[in-house]
């Protein structure tokens, strides 16, 4: 009877760490905040508690987390020509403080994604304004080499104001890892590279070197479903989620289906995308006048989308968002009213809940998570 009870406790013990999270939050530092914030987030009760924070990295507005857990990597989001970079931190997961290793030159100016490889030995970065993509090494400890390779976009779209030049906004990498997907918003193509980890310029075109997007519509963000035989990319300027049969770096068109009512006469901002880790609900948030997060399910056999409804982000601007690991909870990031929302995830329905949960954080962006 004792054993029984010790190993109930013990056991309760380990699904309470498991349900811990850090959790990494980049913003743009114009308006008082600090940079980047770290917090441990409870997925079995929705409740979220500040550990640290930089104090110097300006514009950290996207982090990646390396696939060891030993570093974060942060962009440093500038417009002016040659002042965009990338951050090397390591993270200490005693004490949840992040310490500044190095920077490197981006590439371009307003770098706006990174990525790193699963070997730890990559980070890639798109750079919006620069309207390129770069290659990083990495060191054994973390810290960042100069690029390597820098591939510049030349095109433009049929919009004179927002798709006047290429504007690279993701870079993704297929979960294989052999190929590395980038949406560019200017040109309206997702661009599609094969990646090879032993070279020292990874990427070379794939065939076919490109996905073509509807004209105006803007690619944004993209995402690969969990069974890997999906992916789905958000379109900004159309407010559309494109969802695709993917098969060794090839990309077959399902679906086209709007973020929005249909009859929505405002503007359309859409944003980031992300598939729940059950692969059952897909999730995109839009910003200009709705400032919502459109709930689909998936179709398993297909990949198509169905509407099942539509949530409040509860602030303004909601730059990204993110479901944590354990598929309880979705959280906001609000970049213009300055809060995350935390809402409870029905994993039956999809649909969002309130909690009453939210994260004062100045103008957050991004939002990242690691056991």
């Amino acid at each position: 009877m004792r054993f029984t009870f010790l190993f109930l406790l013990l056991l309760s013990s380990v699904c309470g760490i498991a349900q811990s999270y850090y959790m990494f939050i980049g913003t743009y530092t114009s308006k008082g905040s600090k940079g980047i914030y770290v917090y441990k987030f409870d997925a079995s009760t929705g409740k979220a508690e500040w550990l640290s924070n930089t104090d110097s990295i300006v514009n950290p507005s996207y982090l990646a987390i390396a696939p060891n857990k030993k570093s974060i990597y942060a962009v440093t989001e500038t417009a002016t020509n040659n002042t965009g970079s990338i951050s090397a931190f390591s993270f200490d997961r005693l004490t949840g403080k992040l310490t500044f290793i190095n920077k490197q030159s981006s590439g371009g100016a307003n770098p706006c994604y990174v990525t790193v490889n699963n070997t730890n030995k990559w980070v890639v970065t798109g750079n919006y304004t620069g309207g390129n993509l770069s290659a990083l090494p990495v060191n054994a400890d973390g810290s960042l080499q100069p690029l390597s390779q820098l591939i510049q976009h030349t095109g433009a779209g049929v919009n004179k104001q927002r798709q006047e030049k290429a504007h690279v906004h993701s870079t993704v990498f297929s979960p294989d890892q052999k190929y590395l997907f980038t949406p560019d918003l200017g040109e309206d193509k997702v661009y599609i590279y094969k990646f090879n980890t032993a070279s020292p310029k990874p990427l070379t075109p794939a065939a076919p070197p490109f996905q073509a997007s509807e004209p105006g519509s803007g690619p944004r963000h993209f995402t690969f479903h969990p069974n890997n035989k999906f992916a789905y990319l958000i379109e900004e300027m159309s407010g559309t989620v494109v969802a695709y049969k993917y098969n060794d770096g090839k990309l077959s068109l399902v679906q086209r289906i709007i973020t929005h009512p249909s009859d929505f006469k405002g503007v359309i901002g859409s944003a980031d995308i992300h598939v729940s880790p059950d692969g059952k609900f897909l999730y995109a948030s839009n910003r200009g006048d709705e400032n919502t997060i459109t709930i689909f399910s998936i179709d398993n056999n297909s990949g198509k989308l169905t509407l099942k409804g539509y949530q409040s982000t509860m602030g303004q601007t909601p730059r990204n968002f993110n479901i944590d690991p354990s598929g309880n909870y979705l959280l906001v990031a609000n970049q213009a009213t300055d809060n995350i929302v935390i809402f409870k995830r029905d994993k039956q329905t999809g649909l969002l809940h309130e909690t009453g949960e939210q994260i004062k954080v100045p103008t957050p962006v991004c939002i990242q998570m690691m056991k």
